[in-house]
């Protein structure tokens, strides 16, 4: 199986499923000497880790990460970084009656159609817990750019219309948006690695992600050009823009202004509702879903979209870093 790996030099290559043992990520490309900590790491899993509202799952994850290699006395070392999150509290048996079963929006039928069989325990490697140990590696690459502000939030739906839906056992979608401040202008490399390129794709790797637009984005569409061009100033010595429909991305480089960007969720698939599908036989069936699971997967998405930016962010600072040292 691949495609479990991301990055061009910070590159992290995650690993695990939902109810397996456990879950982690191996990080190569960090430099030598910087200074991390299980703690640091654990701050950012918090963030994520299921069961901390009466709106997300009920599975109850204390998510503890345990750093294996790569960090010797509170220092990276500069070889890889392996972190790994044991899983406590797998359900399997919620899954055992529909093992044979293609749960709708899920990838049970895509995953056994390329791999010729599937891990039926909560999704396996589709499984939304799979973005501990990216959540993870971002705690170590927002200290390479300390400077660069990452900050996500839920604008679409309410805690109120959450709630709503929950009650009458369904799920809803939701729209996140992401700010990246302090980057600096040159991050990007087009034609076929834009810095919103590979955006895009960072965050469509997230599961249940069917959308993504930076800046103005689809509005643009209808948009003038004398509407939708950022005129150009100098203030205070800095060239910046008078507004930023670009989202900070000018040619797939950053232009030095806050990058913006915004990524659409589809709702939950898991529902305890009941669904028409089919058997591994193709034989017609019914469903319905149980477990534990979020009505909103956007709502605990916020870190994820924070730590697929910070990922990008970094491994371009590196990039652009190796640029300038050969110029």
């Amino acid at each position: 199986m691949s495609g479990n790996s991301f990055g061009k030099i910070f590159k992290i290559t995650t690993w695990g499923e939902s109810h397996g043992s456990a879950i982690g990520v191996v990080i190569d490309g960090c430099p030598a000497g910087l200074q991390i900590t299980e703690k640091e790491i654990q701050k950012e899993l918090d963030r994520r880790k299921p069961g901390q509202s009466k709106l997300t799952t009920e599975r109850k994850e204390a998510d503890k990460v345990e750093i294996l290699s790569g960090v010797f006395e509170g220092k990276t070392t500069g070889t890889p970084i392996s972190l790994i999150v044991r899983n406590k509290n797998q359900r399997s048996k919620d899954y055992e009656k529909i093992k044979n079963l293609y749960r709708p929006g899920h990838a049970d039928f895509t995953y056994e159609a390329k791999y010729g069989l599937r891990d039926y325990r909560g999704g396996g490697r589709a499984s939304a817990r799979e973005t501990i140990g990216r959540v993870a590696a971002c705690s170590i690459a927002k200290k390479l750019i300390p400077k660069v502000k990452i900050t996500a939030k839920l604008i679409e739906p309410s805690l109120k219309e959450i709630e709503a839906i929950k009650k009458q056992n369904d799920s809803i979608g939701g729209i996140i948006e992401c700010t990246i401040k302090n980057a600096p202008a040159g991050l990007g490399s087009p034609v076929f690695d834009k810095l919103d390129a590979r955006l895009a794709q960072a965050m469509l790797s997230i599961p249940g992600v069917k959308g993504f637009e930076v800046g103005s984005g689809f509005k643009s569409a209808h948009m003038m050009g004398s509407v939708n061009n950022d005129e150009f100033i100098s203030k205070k010595g800095k060239i910046v823009t008078v507004t930023n429909n670009a989202g900070g991305i000018l040619g797939g480089i950053s232009n030095g202004m806050d990058i913006v960007f915004r990524v659409a969720f589809k709702p939950t698939s898991s529902i305890t509702k009941k669904q028409n599908t089919v058997d591994s036989k193709g034989k017609n069936k019914t469903i319905e879903v149980k477990g534990r699971h979020d009505p909103c997967i956007a709502l605990r998405a916020v870190p994820i979209v924070e730590a697929m930016a910070a990922l990008v962010l970094v491994d371009e600072y590196l990039i652009q870093k190796v640029l300038s040292c050969k110029s």
